[in-house]
């Protein structure tokens, strides 16, 4: 258990009055949560602290070898004000496999939770109201020794930031364009594509933008090896229904284990649907398009939660999903997910998480 120290700010920020145009990542609240580790002593000093910038030395280990890690979740409020977290233990779970291939010090799950609940508790009336409107939690590691060379820290901080972000869809779930990377790759194996840290995203931002000039909403990552099966959209998981049954890349070390494509699993098995978790090449996904057994495509997230696929370009060659418009699994999913999220539907899995009345 941690003892947490709050200290609360005297210069509060004026909240958002119109939570239609709050956007995603842009505006933070008050507080975050800051504790540092230290070899020989541990994790130490957990205190939530007004929001302020990090002073940093140019040597830092993080800014030259990249040892960090991070994670996103949500806080939702439902319709009686109460504020809950949806699978904080997945979250808290990931996080020390991340920690453990990136050479951090792992968090007790338990700790990992009561810092979120305790940050999120003192920043309630930062919650949105608005349909659709979240607080996004990131918390993150990383790594605070002064020095060159390339091994692992023997200091770290960890810190959760918060802010208040919109419907995803501001205007309904709109079907995106997918454009299916070839010659850049996002993982291999023996490297740290299951884990979340930020190399991994920056580098798959060359692919994005060229993707995106092209009029294109995301990337398709093939395997680093032979380039041939599908593993991950951007930053989601992504499913494919072929002939009735649902495809999607297993987590064998290469592919991010999301707690959306989790959930999402197990809701589809309850619905009585096959899930295969196997390799699925691109040539065959293309191959089902074009004979009319590529039934729905759809990516899955926390931002998002799911994201309808309407298009898959390959080599130029083309497959229209569900004539553009989102499937009769892919709203399923949609309704159900954020229906429990949000308390409108009985939370019979028992994913959430209360933390507060707000």
């Amino acid at each position: 258990m941690l003892d947490i120290k709050i200290t609360k700010t005297t210069t509060p920020k004026a909240k958002p009055t119109d939570e239609s145009k709050l956007g995603f990542g842009k505006i933070f609240t008050d507080h975050m949560f800051v504790m540092e580790y230290d070899a020989g002593q541990g994790w130490h000093d957990a205190r939530i602290v007004p929001y302020a910038p990090f002073q940093m030395d140019p040597a830092c280990v993080v800014l030259h070898y990249a040892q960090e890690i991070f994670e996103g979740m949500k806080a939702y409020r439902t319709a009686d004000g109460k504020i809950q977290l949806f699978r904080p233990d997945c979250n808290a779970k990931r996080y020390q496999d991340s920690s453990e291939r990136l050479c951090i010090p792992p968090l007790p799950v338990e700790d990992f939770i009561q810092a979120v609940k305790a940050l999120v508790e003192v920043e309630k009336d930062w919650v949105p109201h608005s349909e659709g409107a979240s607080l996004y939690i990131r918390p993150f590691t990383f790594a605070a020794d002064v020095g060159l060379g390339v091994h692992a820290s023997r200091k770290y901080v960890f810190c959760i930031i918060c802010a208040p972000s919109g419907a995803y869809y501001a205007e309904g779930i709109n079907p995106v364009r997918i454009y299916v990377e070839d010659e850049y790759i996002r993982a291999a194996p023996g490297l740290t594509g299951f884990a979340k840290c930020g190399g991994n995203y920056a580098a798959s931002i060359k692919a994005g933008e060229m993707a995106e000039e092209q009029g294109f909403a995301q990337v398709l990552w093939l395997d680093g090896v032979e380039k041939k099966y599908v593993e991950e959209v951007g930053s989601m998981n992504i499913m494919f229904k072929i002939d009735g049954k649902i495809h999607t890349a297993p987590c064998t070390g290469t592919v991010l284990p999301g707690v959306t494509r989790r959930s999402c699993i197990e809701l589809l098995k309850d619905w009585g649907y096959e899930v295969v978790e196997d390799r699925l090449a691109i040539a065959d996904v293309m191959k089902a398009g074009h004979e009319g057994k590529l039934e729905e495509v759809f990516g899955c997230g926390t931002a998002a939660v799911v994201s309808p696929v309407k298009e898959l370009d390959w080599k130029g060659d083309k497959v229209f999903i569900s004539d553009g418009k989102i499937g009769e699994i892919t709203q399923k999913l949609y309704d159900t997910m954020t229906g429990i999220q949000w308390g409108k539907i009985p939370d019979t899995k028992g994913w959430m998480v209360p933390v507060c009345q707000g």
